[in-house]
């Protein structure tokens, strides 16, 4: 399967190809090149996914990992080296459909959507940057190649968050997102060192062996203030994967980057890039349950808090992309949940395979949620709820899509959302009660929120648009990408995930709880959803009521918890004022001083001693009789 490379090249030839020569291109030229690049790639994943999950990759009822091409790069010791390859096994094969996909749909959607804007050819270009980055960080072979690929996500998501580089809105919000993600990949390279060091190599496969035996071997016994150097190592990388995947509290970027074009915000920080941290989780598995099951279960508390917490905040942002973006921070900790309640193997990693098939399912929805947002905003030149209402009477396309993709991410019966959701919670169920009341309450609080969103944009009080610029359906360039993700969020819930994917590459059974689980879960999301209908549907003055009942709550709420005036005061009154401000007066006034002082005394002593080379043969010849007697002298007495 040695043709998987070309899944990776092509992206990156595609990015070389419109970054240098898209200037000269007309842009539907340049769209259809990176669009049809983008196809071939997308096909290459399918086959990949066919023959891997069909034909070659399961021997003795178990996936293989399988390494068609891997050479090595870089070399320290006899043990230690960095190799570049392509890894392929359930996860990696699965991601690789996943990002084709949602990237050929953005690229599509993209030719009507970004068409005329200023840099279309360079936007076009840094989509194919962002997908080679994603696709080569889910294929690495090893933990120092994933994080070369992690890197190059964070400068093209920087890149595509600020393509409106010329709006301070998009500059700042690109700048906090590459600010606050690389703080914590200095955990994550931190955490990888430490991991390296005692482990003697990179590589996943060699880390993940028989229960991760090399880590548990290489760190036995070793402590660092009362934690274990394993749990310290996987703490690190973990945050890492809690910065790119927006946990609190480090979620404070992903709002802000809505500020990019919204279909950017489909492919990544819906679909790819958010998830990239569950991802890093998933992959270095056996390592937490066997060497570090205790950061297991601090990342199942974690996005347990960060899932309430989000939701909470969705319920009453306006802005309708920003209410998908804490969506997305409250799905994303779904998965960290149901990774962190995980055992491993059979039945007793439903957790590990419900995260994988709630990611899966996760990304389809969540781009139909994004690109539908856009076509709103593309059909009202707003992103505020209050400019829209009715719009259902002239966008039918959207307003079916956009509904299919709320019952998804809602939990309903049969919609994708509800196996994936369901799975996770039956997880969570046999191993803390907390977090399944918890993430049981997350799932009525998000059909209230998505379906408060759908109300107030299709349905609710018509608004007074303008009669020369009444809103219409989107061209088919943009509607069919939401045709073709809203039959994925329908069907996909159907696939038989655990045959495909397991935290030990070992197909199980699994089954669904009705009494439990599922009939539970789908009482709490009718319940938000009938809340929502009756707030909502015909525009009634209720919520106005409920929010000033709730008084200095629901202010706190809309200003996100202050938040993000809690990190500007970390860091400017803190960070700033209190280390920085004397870390630089030590710096000038002491190493520059010292420096200066240095070149000082030089300066002075050179210019005392000049004159000894002045090019005057008096004096030289004056400096040579003194010296002469001074050493006569010195010979005559001593």
């Amino acid at each position: 399967m040695e043709y998987s490379l070309f899944i990776l090249i092509t992206p990156f030839v595609l990015f070389l190809l419109l970054g240098l020569t898209g200037h000269k291109m007309k842009q539907n030229v340049a769209g259809i090149i990176g669009t049809v690049g983008m196809g071939f790639a997308a096909a290459l994943s399918y086959m990949v996914a066919y023959q891997y999950f069909f034909v070659i990759g399961k021997t003795a009822g178990v996936f293989q990992e399988m390494i068609p091409v891997s050479f090595e790069w870089l070399r320290f010791t006899e043990k230690l080296h960095i190799d570049l390859g392509i890894l392929l096994d359930p996860i990696s094969v699965m991601m690789l459909v996943v990002i084709t996909t949602v990237s050929l749909m953005v690229h599509l959607y993209s030719l009507s959507y970004m068409h005329g804007e200023k840099g279309f050819q360079r936007y076009y270009s840094f989509l194919s940057l962002f997908s080679f980055s994603m696709l080569g960080l889910v294929v690495a072979t090893n933990i120092f190649q994933m994080y070369i690929f992690w890197e190059l996500v964070g400068v093209s998501s920087y890149s595509l968050i600020g393509f409106y580089y010329t709006k301070p809105s998009a500059v700042a919000a690109s700048k906090k997102a590459f600010i606050v993600t690389r703080f914590a990949d200095l955990g994550f390279l931190i955490g990888i060192l430490i991991l390296s060091y005692y482990t003697g190599t990179f590589d996943f496969a060699t880390l993940t062996a028989n229960h991760a035996e090399s880590v548990v071997t290489s760190m036995q016994g070793l402590s660092f203030m009362g934690l274990s150097v394993a749990a310290w190592a996987m703490a690190l990388i973990f945050m890492g994967g809690a910065g790119k995947s927006a946990m609190f509290p480090l979620h404070i970027w992903l709002p802000d980057a809505m500020e990019g074009p919204t279909p950017v915000s489909a492919l990544i920080h819906a679909a790819t890039m958010v998830v990239a941290g569950v991802y890093l989780i998933a992959r270095l598995f056996p390592v937490y349950i066997f060497a570090a099951p205790e950061v297991l279960t601090l990342i199942a508390y974690i996005g347990a808090f960060t899932a309430l917490f989000a939701a909470i905040i969705a319920v009453t942002q306006t802005d309708i992309k920003r209410v998908l973006a804490f969506s997305t921070i409250s799905q994303i900790a779904y998965m960290m949940v149901s990774l962190g309640v995980s055992g491993y193997g059979g039945h007793d990693g439903l957790g590990y395979m419900a995260s994988m098939f709630h990611l899966f399912t996760h990304a389809f929805f969540k781009a139909l949620l994004f690109l539908g947002a856009g076509s709103v905003i593309h059909a009202v030149h707003s992103n505020e709820m209050k400019d829209m209402g009715r719009l259902h009477k002239f966008m039918p396309v959207s307003s079916w899509t956009f509904l299919i993709a709320c019952l998804a991410i809602a939990g309903i019966p049969p919609f994708s959302g509800f196996f994936s959701k369901d799975e996770i919670l039956s997880a969570a169920l046999h191993h803390d009660k907390l977090i399944f009341f918890t993430m049981l309450f997350v799932a009525g609080l998000t059909a209230f929120y998505m379906f408060r969103l759908y109300f107030n944009i299709f349905w609710g009080k018509e608004k007074a648009y303008d009669s020369h610029h009444k809103p219409h359906e989107s061209p088919a360039l943009m509607t069919v990408p939401l045709i073709i993700l809203a039959i994925y969020s329908i069907f996909t819930g159907f696939i038989h995930f655990p045959e495909f994917i397991s935290s030990d590459s070992t197909p199980f059974a699994a089954h669904i709880e009705w009494m439990h689980v599922a009939i539970p879960s789908i009482v709490v999301a009718l319940t938000g959803i009938v809340i929502a209908f009756v707030l909502y549907f015909k525009g009634s003055e209720k919520p106005v009521q409920i929010a000033k009942s709730l008084g200095g709550f629901y202010t706190a709420t809309v200003h996100k918890f202050y938040l993000d005036e809690v990190w500007m005061f970390i860091t400017q009154s803190v960070i700033f004022k209190l280390i920085c401000k004397p870390i630089a007066w030590f710096d000038r006034h002491i190493i520059d001083g010292a420096m200066n002082g240095l070149a000082w005394t030089t300066q002075k002593t050179s210019a005392s001693v000049k004159g000894l080379q002045s090019g005057q043969v008096q004096l030289y010849v004056w400096v040579y009789v003194i010296g002469s007697l001074l050493i006569a002298a010195l010979a005559l007495f001593l």
